[in-house]
Parts: C-alpha cells; sequence; structure tokens
C-alpha cells in the first residue's frame, strides 16, 4: 500500500511531484469543507472566495500534472 501511494505521487523520474501532492491535499480540503457544510448552518461556512481559491489551485495543480505527463521534453 505504501508503494502504492508513493507511486500515486511520483512523477516521470521516479521523485514526489509537488503538484500532485497540492492538488490532492486540494481536493481533499474541498471535499472536507462540503461535508462539513452539509451538517452545519450557513451562516459559519467558510468565505466564497476563499473555497474558490482553493478549487482554483486544485484545479491548476490537477492540469498542471496533466500536462506535464503528455509533453514531450524530447
Amino acid at each position: 500500500m505504501k508503494n502504492f501511494i508513493k507511486q500515486m505521487f511520483a512523477g516521470k523520474e521516479g521523485d514526489i511531484s509537488h503538484k500532485r501532492v497540492l492538488g490532492s491535499i486540494g481536493f481533499l480540503a474541498l471535499v472536507g469543507t462540503m461535508v462539513a457544510n452539509s451538517f452545519s448552518h450557513i451562516d459559519i461556512a467558510p468565505a466564497p472566495e476563499l473555497v474558490n481559491a482553493v478549487e482554483y489551485l486544485t484545479m491548476s495543480t490537477i492540469f498542471g500534472s496533466v500536462l506535464e505527463k503528455f509533453s514531450n521534453k524530447a
């Protein structure tokens, strides 16, 4: 299991990709926020701007990882 997680976050050269780690942390933060908001009142919800910032960060890191995987670095 440990090797699977290590390979999941590894880049082409086998080192840990910071884009994949940040994308995963952002995804977990968004899921946690959605779950917490479904059980709480609207007046204690985080600011929409903060949620949007985490959403854009997550999308850009995942998109960067996809571009890195399919780009030709001859």
